[in-house]
């Protein structure tokens, strides 16, 4: 992501999606667009998510150009990666407000607690990246707690394999997440989730509306996934944007796996040359705590 400055002094921002600045290691299923939880990169998730939050009224950086082959292929006419330039919010983001002036941050809160609860009303039949699911397709797996299940044991497996705490309690995760797993009930309806809003994913409008940037990885499912994630960013600032009516077992189980989640997930990334070792080595350690405390 780049911050374009213009002859004029206006300014807009640049999204390339280059595996070359991809700190990510590559593992197989990466281009499994099938699978709601492979990696949420390129144009055509970001446009399709773009599209489906805007229409249901949810502030996102205007677009101001889509950059592609004329063919259609990922490839842009400006360079080999694909390309979006679109509105720069200079307002600064949810996060850094809460921590200057929490009292300003409240009705940036309120109107975000309004967008989730737009995309908690919009159902779809099918769970998955919205690109996938808007385009007539369908996701693999049984069901979202499925997708879940499976993907929480690989999280699980991976951060044992790095480290000797989450080893020696690995069998108990295990028990533990089949267990929860087995308490949620069928659903045949899905809403639209962004999957990884923390409050450094809400930028802050010049009126002071949340705008909802880092879209790609969008898609349909539960909302209790949703909101698990929001209980662990936002934390005390969470209570604007609870709802009732949300499952106790999907949100249990999904918290389990959303810690193993973070775990696992930086963990692996500092299998490469992610620069900020330090931060990323404490996320991992903050939720290896708080996944075993769940036990």
């Amino acid at each position: 992501m780049y911050r374009l400055v213009m002859d004029d002094a206006t300014t807009a921002i640049a999204y390339r999606w280059s595996d070359a600045e991809n700190y990510w290691p590559a593992a197989e299923g990466d281009d499994d667009l099938t699978d709601p939880f492979s990696p949420g990169l390129g144009l055509d998730l970001f446009e399709a998510a773009h599209a489906r939050l805007d229409a249901l009224g949810v502030r996102v950086p205007a677009i101001r150009l889509l950059d592609r082959d004329p063919d259609g292929a990922p490839d842009g006419v400006h360079g080999p990666a694909g390309l979006a330039i679109v509105e720069d919010v200079r307002g600064g983001n949810l996060e850094e407000l809460l921590a200057r002036d929490p009292r300003a941050a409240a009705p940036v809160l309120t109107r975000l607690g309004e967008a989730l609860e737009a995309m908690r009303s919009h159902r779809a039949p099918g769970y998955g990246k919205v690109a996938v699911i808007d385009g007539g397709g369908a996701s693999h797996g049984p069901s979202c707690e499925g997708v879940v299940l499976d993907r929480a044991l690989r999280d699980l497996a991976e951060a044992a394999a790095r480290d000797r705490r989450i080893a020696r309690a690995r069998s108990r995760l295990e028990e533990r997440l089949h267990d929860l797993a087995a308490a949620v009930r069928p659903r045949a309806e899905y809403a639209v989730v962004h999957g990884e809003l923390g409050p450094d994913h809400v930028l802050v409008g010049t009126a002071g509306q949340p705008v909802v940037i880092d879209v790609e990885g969008t898609m349909y499912f539960d909302a209790e996934w949703e909101h698990v994630f929001l209980r662990i960013r936002f934390h005390d600032a969470y209570r604007p944007l609870a709802v009732d009516g949300l499952d106790e077992d999907r949100l249990a189980f999904y918290a389990l796996a959303q810690r193993l989640s973070l775990t696992a997930g930086p963990l692996r990334l500092l299998d490469g040359d992610f620069p900020d070792r330090q931060a990323m080595a404490g996320i991992a350690e903050h939720n290896l705590r708080q996944a075993l405390a769940l036990l």
